[in-house]
């Protein structure tokens, strides 16, 4: 797994809607910058930002041909990003079912000693 600036960038990037709208076209496929920016109504320069974001959390690559540049993205950071979440739900998951067994427990004991004061004071 990457460290944890890794994720940190990769977090980062994938906050905004326009990247992850990127992202999304680029699951599809390899595409253009410019095929890119079509369906945003920002400049070309504001989609230029995005992608280079994209390019520093390594989710996108970026290779020329000619004049033109066509992205292609990389899935390891989102893959490393999300086994760490899913190992935070596992540990989470653990200690929670541990806190639900001790609350339920207490409630028996409360439920218990409550019954029995009942039929004491009959």
């Amino acid at each position: 797994m990457g460290t944890p600036f890794d994720l940190d960038r990769t977090l980062a990037a994938l906050a905004n809607p326009a990247r992850r709208a990127i992202l999304r076209r680029l699951s599809e496929g390899e595409a253009r910058v410019t095929e890119l920016a079509r369906p945003f109504s920002i400049s070309l320069n504001s989609v230029s930002k995005h992608i280079r974001m994209l390019e520093r959390a390594q989710l996108v690559r970026r290779r020329r041909i000619g004049r033109e540049h066509v992205l292609t993205i990389n899935p390891v950071p989102l893959e490393q990003t999300a086994a760490w979440i899913e190992a935070q739900r596992g540990m989470w998951s653990v200690r929670l079912d541990a806190l639900a067994a001790v609350l339920q427990a207490e409630d028996r004991a409360a439920t218990k000693a409550s019954k029995g004061k009942m039929g004491r004071s009959r």
